[in-house]
């Protein structure tokens, strides 16, 4: 199979689709309907090009290039990692075995139902932004938004491309119903929760590109661990692209956590609202709440679904290969700690295998601290003494064992009064968002920047800030 991209075909791919033309037709004519999607529920401001990376190759090196793109012509297209030919399952029971180029019969209604469960974030996330590029802070952001939003349209294209290339009728109609759920709609919404909440305001988006497309790279890693090699490689090289979006997350909050304490250090006081920024307690606040239902995304902490995929070979752990156990998790065991009704924590002991959620959940808690850690030292450096935390996992949970408990940002179990009593310190409030929205206005012209937000150190692409990024209307 070719991995280089062949971008004079109707597709840009890399996996020979013009050698199956029961294929290429097929994609051809699911491709009218993702523009029509897009027309309808992608970006609502218009642009006369902005500038965009398109993948050229899926080498490590110069795989990408920049250039003014008329979004509606932008190539999206399917693209594969470069295929390993000795590559073998490096866990569960098929250990050692050659990786599968086609679905196992036997495991094919799982593999669907992950493909379709991935593949449904992907233009979720650009319904959720649609209007963002309405009240962009500067032509910089606004270009990174557009390039968050082509590039989850390409990981749709992504995962539709396996739909239709191994599953048959069953995949594509799961292609087209990718299109007919939207975000937040009350009679067909996204199938994970976090992906039906509103994204209504700058913050919020860094908040989501850190947070929530953070989770998106940890289950895009244990994918890209699966015996199913058409899969593996696809989530291979949407990691690369993913980390762009991470990027944007956390240079953004980054940016809106150095111009609060700018203003606080300015004007002497933490209540900075009135002077155009926004105040420390409600970025942590905006952070709770995108952690949390961010943590969400893994599922209950306790899985027989996660343990039979990881038995099978379909989906693993973080980084499979660096692990020192055998691969199995057949006699390996871990610890669960479980609110109790009368307020205390207890800690179960329970296989391994069945705790592979709240494995992978630690190693994104994990690097989400370096977030955190990183923003508390923007704060030290600016002699402003706040810091901010993560909350305890079991704070604001609507899946896994927290759900039907009441818990603090700090692990207390409390009742449901007290929970109540003090969420409004802990979560975003309606006087919150609104005063947030409030300072979203548009900031077009070039090198100028909105006062709620510090200008990034650097450019895209070794382009200065002031460059013009985007041509508008």
């Amino acid at each position: 199979m070719p991995t280089k991209i062949d971008y004079d075909a109707k597709i840009p791919n890399n996996v020979d689709l013009s050698g199956d033309r029961r294929l290429q037709r097929a994609l051809e004519g699911w491709q009218p309907k993702f523009l029509d999607w897009w027309g309808e529920m992608g970006p609502a401001l218009r642009t006369q090009g902005v500038y965009l990376r398109t993948a050229v190759s899926v080498g490590r090196d110069g795989w990408a290039h920049f250039d003014h793109v008329d979004v509606p012509d932008y190539r999206w297209g399917i693209f594969l990692a470069e295929p390993d030919p000795d590559r073998v399952i490096g866990f569960g029971e098929h250990k050692g075995e050659p990786a599968w180029q086609q679905v196992p019969g036997e495991y094919r209604a799982d593999l669907q139902r992950l493909i379709v469960i991935q593949g449904d974030t992907e233009p979720a996330s650009v319904e959720q932004q649609k209007l963002l590029g309405l009240t962009a802070p500067s032509l910089y952001d606004l270009r990174n938004l557009f390039q968050v939003n082509v590039e989850e349209g390409r990981h749709l294209w992504a995962m539709v491309y396996l739909l239709h290339a191994y599953f048959g009728r069953e995949g594509r109609d799961e292609a087209e119903g990718l299109l007919l759920r939207n975000s937040g709609s009350p009679d067909a919404p996204r199938i994970l929760g976090a992906f039906n909440e509103e994204t209504a305001d700058w913050l919020a988006f860094y908040m989501f590109t850190y947070f929530t497309d953070r989770d998106g790279k940890y289950q895009l890693g244990t994918l890209k661990e699966s015996g199913f090699d058409p899969l593996s490689r696809t989530c291979e090289f949407m990691l690369k692209e993913e980390a762009h979006h991470m990027f944007v997350g956390t240079t953004g909050v980054d940016r809106v956590v150095t111009r609060s304490a700018e203003l606080i250090r300015e004007h002497d006081t933490f209540d900075i609202a009135g002077h155009g920024g926004i105040p420390l307690d409600v970025i942590q606040r905006y952070l709770n709440f995108h952690y949390t239902v961010s943590l969400d995304l893994f599922g209950g902490e306790t899985s027989t679904n996660a343990a039979n995929y990881y038995t099978a070979g379909l989906k693993g752990r973080w980084q499979e290969a660096r692990r020192k156990d055998d691969h199995k998790l057949t006699d390996a065991a871990g610890s669960l700690s479980r609110p109790r009704a009368d307020g205390t924590w207890e800690t179960e002991e329970l296989a391994a295998i069945l705790l592979l959620n709240l494995d992978l959940r630690e190693e994104y808690r994990a690097d989400c601290q370096t977030g955190v850690n990183r923003w508390n030292r923007i704060l030290d450096e600016a002699g402003v003494d706040f810091r901010f935390v993560l909350p305890h996992p079991g704070f604001n949970r609507e899946v896994g064992i927290n759900s039907g408990h009441h818990v603090t940002p700090d692990g207390t179990v409390v009742d449901e009064r007290t929970w109540l009593a003090g969420k409004r310190k802990w979560l975003p409030t309606p006087e919150d968002l609104t005063f947030v929205r409030s300072l979203m206005h548009p900031v077009y012209e070039r090198g100028k920047i909105a006062s709620w937000v510090a200008p990034p150190r650097q450019g895209i692409n070794g382009k200065p800030f002031d460059y013009e990024y985007v041509y508008l209307s």
